[in-house]
């Protein structure tokens, strides 16, 4: 019998792997440049955390968590997001005891049972950041400015940042009446869904993705035009913040993002160049998360990206991430393979990429690979190089060769190396 993964879960590898890495450790550099540290979570927590946190009106709890009940009878949920099991951890452990501002990314896997299709998985990796402890604009600022330039990095030009302020407690209550009254006025064109999120969230339907109902809400009021002074001088600074930098952005006034915990700023970095699954990544500031999880009242920003989403878009950088050796050494009988697989480990030691082949096959074959795995420098070694201690480096992209001295000594194997990294 032969066994597949589960549906919507992939196994990374061969080709794939290495555009991954490349492109995680470049995320991990910007965000460590940028000051923040790494955190991991574990991948259950309980189910309430994210009833609580994320809301139970939202998509993920409605239709999508990994829920069981353990041998204890507590039930128990595959973490779906980010941002809840790190406020827990930061709760749990006081970690904001000597730190007035936090800032914490991590990458972690996420488990959602969705549909699977284009840019969406059952099980899929996320990058995300949080900021903690700063209520002023530039918490907002700073971490979409990061993202910016991190697109810019990749080389990704056509990714739009729309922002959207959502308000908070001082000026939501009164809109979600307004907002209650006029949507009662076209419930018979909003879907099921709409209609049990009305109550209990009724922003939530300008996330609703279907045709008919983005279209029945197109001209309801938004929450954009009922910000109280404070919200409203929150978003000015998010805005001339961006400015100054020289961040383009959207105001897009229906982001509401679908997770019930965010306030004032929202936002998402989109694309069409993946269908339907247009966002790369998206968030904002959630400032009354840490109270509902049990801590005390604490101002947050965070973001959250797909990376295999951001991994989509970078398809054609496959080939630039492969990793090329620097050396290959290619042997011609059993002395020349016995002194290659010494050379092999001392330089390997070295810290030097060095392809050896394994299989004893012929001169032309091993060439053959070193042409194939784009190795940048070959030594051919046979039993007259090993006797003569001398031998000739060759560059693939030149074809120049060059003599070199073959020996196992220190300074044999700098002169070797200061060749193949020139």
């Amino acid at each position: 019998m032969k066994f597949q993964s589960v549906r919507g879960m992939n196994d990374v590898g061969d080709k794939d792997i290495h555009l991954w890495r490349h492109v995680e450790q470049k995320v991990r550099k910007l965000y460590e440049d940028f000051g923040f540290s790494q955190v991991i979570t574990p991948e259950v927590e309980p189910t309430e955390l994210f009833k609580r946190g994320v809301g139970e009106t939202s998509d993920i709890v409605e239709k999508e968590m990994y829920t069981f009940t353990d041998r204890n009878g507590d039930s128990l949920t595959l973490r779906p997001e980010g941002t809840a099991s790190v406020v827990r951890a930061v709760i749990q452990h006081n970690w904001m005891y000597e730190n007035s501002t936090l800032k914490l990314y991590y990458f972690m896997p996420m488990f959602r049972h969705e549909r699977p299709q284009k840019g969406r998985f059952r099980l899929h990796y996320q990058f995300g950041l949080e900021i903690f402890g700063v209520a002023d604009p530039g918490a907002d600022v700073e971490v979409l400015s990061m993202q910016s330039l991190l697109f810019k990095s990749l080389g990704l030009k056509d990714i739009t940042l729309q922002i959207n302020s959502i308000g908070d407690n001082s000026c939501r209550p009164a809109f979600r009446e307004l907002l209650l009254e006029e949507l009662n006025k076209i419930k018979d064109k909003l879907c099921a869904d709409c209609h049990r999120r009305m109550d209990k969230n009724p922003l939530r339907v300008f996330d609703c993705k279907i045709e008919t109902c983005k279209s029945a809400v197109k001209n309801m009021p938004t929450q954009l035009e009922h910000l109280c002074a404070d919200c409203e001088k929150h978003f000015s600074g998010v805005k001339s913040g961006l400015d100054n930098l020289g961040v383009k952005y959207k105001i897009n006034p229906h982001i509401v993002r679908g997770l019930d915990y965010y306030s004032r700023t929202c936002f998402e970095f989109t694309t069409d160049r993946i269908g339907s699954q247009g966002t790369v990544c998206g968030g904002g500031r959630y400032d009354y998360l840490f109270e509902e999880f049990g801590g005390k009242s604490t101002p947050a920003f965070g973001v959250g990206m797909g990376f295999e989403r951001l991994l989509m878009l970078l398809e054609d950088k496959k080939a630039d991430a492969q990793p090329k050796p620097n050396l290959a050494l290619v042997y011609a009988d059993e002395d020349g393979r016995a002194y290659c697989q010494k050379l092999a480990y001392k330089l390997r030691e070295r810290d030097l990429y060095v392809d050896l082949d394994l299989e004893g096959r012929s001169v032309k074959s091993q060439f053959k690979r070193a042409n194939k795995i784009h190795a940048k420098y070959v030594i051919a070694v046979g039993s007259r190089e090993v006797n003569e201690s001398r031998g000739k480096i060759k560059n693939m992209a030149t074809t120049q060769e060059n003599e070199i001295v073959l020996g196992l000594e220190e300074e044999d194997l700098q002169r070797i190396m200061e060749e193949v990294r020139s």
